[in-house]
């Protein structure tokens, strides 16, 4: 048992730096098939476990956009190896991305 909680620990303790990459990763994994549907989902910041992202283009508008946030947080939580939670920010996305 106290090795499940040192891994535990160990897996909360990620460098920001690694925590962005790795977050930066999952979505240009999913990035193919939301841009095959015109449309896209950019990083807008972490703070701590909460991953603010904003859904752009046919994505804004999509009645699966929830399914969609939902399988990128239940990926983002597996290579995070804790909990996250995405919080999609409304808006357009920044001119130039």
């Amino acid at each position: 048992m106290a090795l499940k909680a040192e891994r535990t620990n160990q897996s909360s303790t990620i460098e920001p730096a690694d925590r962005e990459r790795i977050v930066s990763a999952v979505l240009d994994e999913i990035r193919p098939s939301l841009r095959r549907d015109r449309g896209d989902c950019e990083l807008v910041e972490i703070d701590g476990n909460k991953i603010m992202v904003r859904l752009t283009g046919a994505c804004m508008l999509c009645k699966l956009a929830g399914t969609t946030l939902a399988a990128i947080q239940a990926r983002l939580v597996e290579r995070l190896g804790e909990f996250v939670r995405l919080i999609p920010l409304p808006g357009a996305a920044k001119v130039g991305h």
